[in-house]
């Protein structure tokens, strides 16, 4: 009598398999690690995004405030090229100087733009509040005249350049202002 005897062959994954396997999914697991470092960089970056918005509007409220107010007549709303007051090229954000209107030639830079936290006592407004000065932040104010033909029409435009992280970036506002509101 003539016994078989049946060998059990046993599949699995050999070395190979498994060693291709961890490699797919580490590669997985690191690019995802790549794009959740990139997501919070450019998270990271929000608040100097924020604080271009707020810079490039306080330049053009505060040249609408001064020709409804009457501090600037309409011919001073150019560019120092053209005769009027405010600067050419990009500037360092300073104090607004004597004539309280941003980006004039009588910015006082010597008093950088900053940033006004809470001191020690945790309350803002207080005489323990520290000022954090805006690094890396430069704002333009170009005015074209005469948009369109009509010498009553100007055109600003406000950009702010900053650097938030690994970012350059800019931020361009655009508006209108006419001889009389």
């Amino acid at each position: 009598m003539q016994t078989s005897i049946k060998k059990r062959t046993e599949t699995g994954f050999s070395l190979l398999e498994t060693m291709f396997a961890i490699l797919v999914l580490s590669f997985g697991v690191l690019s995802l690690a790549a794009v959740l470092a990139s997501g919070l960089a450019y998270m990271g970056s929000s608040q100097a995004d924020f604080l271009a918005q707020q810079k490039a509007s306080e330049a053009v409220e505060s040249i609408f405030t001064a020709r409804d107010s009457g501090a600037l007549l309409f011919s001073q709303i150019q560019n120092v090229s053209n005769l009027g007051i405010f600067s050419d090229g990009p500037q360092q954000l300073c104090d607004p100087g004597p004539d309280g209107i941003v980006g004039t030639t009588d910015d006082n830079c010597n008093k950088p733009d900053c940033i006004q936290t809470p001191g020690p006592d945790g309350i803002l407004g207080t005489a323990d509040d520290v000022c954090m000065p805006l690094q890396g932040f430069t704002r333009t104010i170009a005015i074209t005249t005469n948009v369109g033909g009509n010498t009553n029409l100007r055109q600003i435009t406000a950009t702010i350049n900053y650097s938030a992280g690994r970012f350059t970036r800019q931020y361009q506002l655009v508006t209108y202002i006419s001889a009389s509101f």
